[in-house]
């Protein structure tokens, strides 16, 4: 039998690569749902905006590519501070800040989304 190297790390690696792709994919659809929507549209006003975000599935899909990119962000922000900021306590500081900050925008898309 041949020698074999042990995986050593928070084995998160993978998983992370694949929530960066998958997340960016969910971006990239809605972008194409917002750019049909956008050349489609008859006229350029508020009310008319409005009227697209107040159906269902676009509140749904506004709200999927939220999340999307919040998680994004979150695993982008996560390895930065890890691989850049060598304090313990400072990079848990960042990370906490940086959770409640995604949740507060999280929140905060939520809110805008249903009151149209």
């Amino acid at each position: 039998m041949g020698y074999k190297k042990q995986a050593v790390g928070a084995g998160y690696g993978f998983r992370d690569w694949l929530a960066q792709r998958v997340t960016a994919v969910v971006m990239a659809v809605y972008t194409l749902i917002l750019l049909v929507v956008f050349f489609s549209a008859g006229e350029f006003t508020y009310e008319a905006w409005a009227g697209v975000f107040a159906g269902q599935f676009m509140k749904v899909a506004t709200l999927l590519a939220l999340l999307s990119l919040f998680y994004h962000a979150w695993v982008g922000i996560r390895d930065l501070w890890m691989d850049y900021i060598k304090p313990n306590g400072l990079r848990l500081v960042l990370h906490v800040l940086t959770i409640l900050y995604l949740i507060g925008c999280a929140a905060y898309a939520a809110q805008i989304l249903w009151r149209v």
